[in-house]
């Protein structure tokens, strides 16, 4: 008697399904001759969808992105304006006339392009707070993306 009303509860559900399924390819075809391709709700239901979950990925890419050009300005940062300083006491030592930081058009536009960078994150991220080293625009990404 128990197989009896399970065969009979699958059988029920197998029929929903294929009711289901008639009704989903009627109105499909409904669609198609009602609407043009491009004003399917269907398909624009789907693009929608589509458009959704590419969305999201390309947030977190854009967001690594964004750490990753951090990070490389950093390191860039502090390479450069090391070896500076080391190039400043080579010359000290070898009694080379050093140049004044605004004699450097070199430093002077790598500052400038840091300082750029540091503007546009801080727009970016909202903040209306000055940020004056690489630690601070570090932290202000990194509460930005989280």
């Amino acid at each position: 008697m128990g197989h009896q009303a399970v065969d009979s509860l699958t059988n029920l559900f197998t029929k929903a399904t294929h009711d289901l399924a008639v009704v989903q390819h009627r109105l499909e075809r409904e669609f198609q001759q009602t609407y043009p391709d491009n004003a399917n709700p269907v398909k624009l239901v789907s693009r929608i969808k589509k458009i959704h979950e590419e969305l999201l990925i390309l947030r977190v890419q854009c967001q690594e992105l964004l750490a990753a050009k951090q990070d490389l300005v950093d390191k860039a940062q502090r390479t450069l304006v090391g070896n500076r300083k080391m190039i400043h006491k080579m010359q000290a030592s070898a009694q080379i006339s050093l140049k004044d930081d605004s004699d450097d058009t070199a430093y002077a536009n790598f500052n400038q392009i840091i300082d750029e960078w540091a503007a546009q994150v801080q727009s970016r991220v909202g903040g209306e707070k000055d940020v004056s080293n690489s630690e601070d625009i570090n932290k202000l990404l990194f509460s930005a993306i989280i």
